[in-house]
C-alpha cells in the first residue's frame, strides 16, 4: 500500500432487491378481502403476488484518490454518486469488492446525518467529534470557530429536531469541515443552504484542499467542481465511464447527458418542455446543427461555420395584430449565459415554420455549449432549457494547437500590430 493513497476502490458493486407487487392500487374492498384471507394463504401455501428484481446501484467501479487530492464526481440522477459515498462513508456496506480508507472520514451526505435530533447543537458537536476519534481539548479548541461558522450561537441549546433543514446543513457542514477530518466527503446537500451560505461553504471546502486534505465532492454545480476539482469522476448507470482531468471529464458529461446519439433532436415529448403552456399555439418541434459541409453534426470544429436549423408548428392563425418572439441562447459549458438572438413576427399562419440561424464567424472557444430555446406571445410561451448540445472541437495549425487556450468561452479575432523585432506573421 503506497503512502499517499487515501482512498482505494477495486471492483466495488451495490446490488439492491426491488420488489413489485402485481396490483399496485386496490379498492377498499379489496384490501379487506386480501387481509381476511391472509391467515389461510400460509395454511396452504399460497405465494403472495409480488416479484423482485435485482438492481445494481453500482457494478465493478474501481480508482484510487491521493492523499491531498480534491475529486469531483459527477453523473446523472440516478448514477450511483450517494451510494459510492455512503459506502466510503461506512454507512452501508458493498455487496462485492473492497474499500481502502487510510484516515479519519468527515461525511455530509443527508441532512442531519450523525446527528441526535434528541440533543441540542452543542452536544451534537462534541458527539460528531467524539465519533471523529477527537479528544475532548481538540474540539474545545474549534467549537468557538464551528458555532461562528454556522452562524447559529442563538440556537446552540435547541434539540435539533427543531432546526430546519437550513439550520442543520449549517451546523452539520461547519462541524465535518472544522473537526479537521483527513478525509471529507460532501454531497448535493449544500445545495440546501441558501446562496449567501453555499458560497461560504466553497470557499471553506477550498481553505479545506488547500490545506492538504483529501476531498471528495459531489455536485451537479459545474462550476463549483471545476473551481474546486483538479480531478473528477463521471458516472453512469452505476459504472465509471471516465476519470481523469475535470475540465475534459465536465465537457463529456455535458456532451453525453441530452440525447447524445440524435443528430435531429425531437421536441415534441412533454418531459422536456416542463416551462411550456400547455395551451401553446406554438410549439418547437425540433432542432438541429449542420457543419460547413452542410452535414449534420453535432461537433463543430474551431473557427468552422455552421447552422443551426429549427422547425416549430402554429396549430392555429394567429390574430392579423398579434405578435411573436422566437428566440434562442447559448449557454456555457458551466452553465453561464453566453447570448442570445431573437426575431419579432406577427399575423403567423397555421402550419410549420422552418428557421435557419448561421453562424459565418463562429467566435466559440472549444468546449461544450448548449442552445436554448424560447417563443413568447399571446397565447405563447414555449421554453426550453438544453434544447441541443454543440462541441466546438479544437484544431490544429503546422501540428501545434491554434490558438493557445487562455480561457474565456469565446476567441473573437483583434489587430495585432508589431514593431521592432519580429519574424513572419503566419495566422
Amino acid at each position: 500500500m503506497s503512502d499517499d493513497i487515501a482512498i482505494r476502490v477495486n471492483g466495488l458493486g451495490k446490488k439492491y432487491r426491488l420488489s413489485h407487487e402485481t396490483a399496485s392500487y386496490k379498492t377498499l374492498g379489496e384490501t379487506i378481502t386480501r387481509a381476511v384471507k391472509a391467515p389461510f394463504r400460509r395454511l396452504t401455501g399460497e405465494a403472495p403476488s409480488r416479484s423482485t428484481e435485482e438492481f445494481w446501484a453500482l457494478k465493478d467501479v474501481s480508482f484510487e484518490v491521493k492523499r491531498g487530492e480534491v475529486v469531483g464526481i459527477i453523473g446523472r440522477n440516478g448514477a450511483g454518486k450517494s451510494t459510492l459515498l455512503k459506502i466510503l462513508s461506512r454507512i452501508t456496506t458493498p455487496t462485492e469488492g473492497t474499500v481502502e480508507v487510510h484516515g479519519r472520514i468527515g461525511s455530509l451526505l443527508e441532512v442531519g446525518t450523525g446527528f441526535h435530533p434528541e440533543l441540542s447543537g452543542r452536544e451534537n458537536i462534541y458527539l460528531s467529534g467524539s465519533i471523529l476519534g477527537m479528544k475532548r481539548s481538540e474540539i474545545d479548541a474549534k467549537f468557538d470557530e464551528i458555532v461562528k461558522f454556522a452562524e447559529m450561537e442563538k440556537f446552540l441549546d435547541t434539540p435539533v429536531k427543531r432546526y430546519s433543514s437550513g439550520m442543520y446543513v449549517r451546523l452539520a457542514f461547519a462541524v465535518a469541515a472544522h473537526l479537521e477530518p483527513e478525509i471529507l466527503i460532501i454531497d448535493e446537500v449544500l445545495a440546501v443552504g441558501d446562496a449567501a451560505f453555499q458560497k461560504k461553504c466553497l470557499g471553506k471546502m477550498g481553505d479545506v484542499a488547500r490545506g492538504g486534505r483529501t476531498v471528495l465532492f459531489v455536485s451537479h454545480n459545474m462550476a463549483a467542481i471545476s473551481s474546486l476539482c483538479k480531478n473528477a469522476i463521471l458516472l453512469e448507470k452505476g459504472e465509471i465511464r471516465d476519470f481523469g482531468k475535470t475540465s475534459a471529464i465536465i465537457d463529456k458529461y455535458l456532451t453525453y447527458q441530452n440525447y447524445p446519439d440524435e443528430l435531429i433532436m425531437d421536441l415534441s415529448s412533454p418531459e422536456i418542455r416542463k416551462n411550456s403552456l400547455d395551451t401553446s399555439i406554438f410549439l418547437w418541434r425540433e432542432i438541429s446543427v449542420k457543419n460547413s459541409g452542410n452535414s449534420l453534426s453535432s461537433s463543430i470544429k474551431l473557427g468552422e461555420p455552421f447552422t443551426i436549423n429549427i422547425r416549430g408548428h402554429f396549430s392555429q392563425s394567429m390574430e392579423p395584430d398579434a405578435q411573436v418572439s422566437l428566440g434562442f441562447g447559448m449557454t456555457s459549458p458551466l452553465g453561464g449565459p453566453i447570448f442570445n438572438s431573437h426575431k419579432n413576427m406577427k399575423g403567423c399562419d397555421a402550419g410549420d415554420i422552418n428557421i435557419t440561424i448561421s453562424f459565418r464567424e463562429n467566435f466559440l472557444a472549444p468546449g461544450v455549449y448548449q442552445i436554448d430555446l424560447g417563443a413568447n406571445g399571446p397565447k405563447i410561451v414555449d421554453w426550453i432549457p438544453e434544447a441541443y448540445t454543440i462541441t466546438i472541437e479544437p484544431v490544429t495549425v503546422d501540428g501545434l494547437p491554434a490558438p493557445i487556450n487562455c480561457g474565456g468561452l469565446m476567441i473573437h479575432p483583434c489587430q495585432w500590430f508589431f514593431a521592432g523585432t519580429a519574424g513572419e506573421l503566419l495566422h
